[in-house]
């Protein structure tokens, strides 16, 4: 079996980005065999153990998995509430993964799964500005005026939000179905950013994340993704 070097080994385990693992083994909290690790060492997957702050690694086989997330869930892998969460849903995964970005509790659709720690870590950081493609339906009706505020960014409490990409669907006179796509990952955003054009959303479903839809998905399903899907997301994030 070939060697990889540490850092990147670290990342594919789940650990950070290759680069925030770097600053662990500068800072002397990562262990190869007993020894302290060096910046720019190698590994053998499966062979070497390599311990990060006292811990083991575990070398899963990667997996990559898109799930159908229902309403009232919350995205984690435990709740010391007894409230329901996405890891209810996952039973029969040949590893373990975790869920790439986030969606509200009360917001439905695509979610992205995968113990790819360097690819999750790409997919949600704003730098490769990675398409989400959101379907609200929302308060009112829905006018060119309020459609420009969103294509040209909001501003908003902790920044104005990057222009968005918005086609009304559907305008009625008290609510309206608007697609919305956007590349950033800010707390509550395609909420706030309604909210803040006069169009409180009523409900709000993710249909796409990095090209990746739900497809014949019912809610509370999930498949793995193919060879197609996967290397389409990395090719988004310059990982091909």
């Amino acid at each position: 079996m070939s060697t990889i070097r540490l850092q990147k080994y670290m990342a594919e385990c789940g650990v950070d980005s290759r680069r925030a693992c770097e600053k662990l083994i500068q800072a002397g909290k990562v262990v190869v065999n007993g020894d302290p690790a060096t910046l720019g060492q190698r590994v053998q997957p499966g062979v070497d153990a390599v311990c990060v702050s006292g811990e083991s690694l575990v070398y899963d086989k990667k997996i990559y998995v898109v799930f159908n997330k229902p309403g009232n869930v919350i995205t984690t892998l435990k709740d010391t509430h007894g409230r329901k969460t996405v890891a209810d849903y996952l039973d029969g995964m040949a590893s373990r993964a975790f869920p790439v970005g986030r969606l509200d509790r009360d917001v439905e659709g695509v979610l992205l799964f995968t113990n790819d720690g360097e690819l999750s870590f790409r997919l949600i950081h704003p730098k490769f500005q990675v398409d989400k493609v959101y379907m609200a339906w929302v308060k009112g009706c829905v006018k060119s005026e309020a459609v420009k505020r969103l294509e040209q960014g909001v501003p908003l409490e902790d920044g104005v939000t990057a222009p968005a990409r918005v086609k009304v669907i559907n305008a009625g006179g008290t609510t309206s179905l608007i697609r919305l796509t956007i590349h950033e990952g800010k707390k509550r955003e395609v909420k706030r950013m309604c909210f803040a054009v006069g169009h409180p959303i009523k409900t709000l479903q993710r249909v796409s994340f990095a090209g990746i839809g739900a497809n014949d998905l019912r809610v509370g399903e999930w498949r793995y993704l193919n060879d197609g899907e996967v290397e389409q997301l990395r090719k988004c994030v310059d990982l091909c």
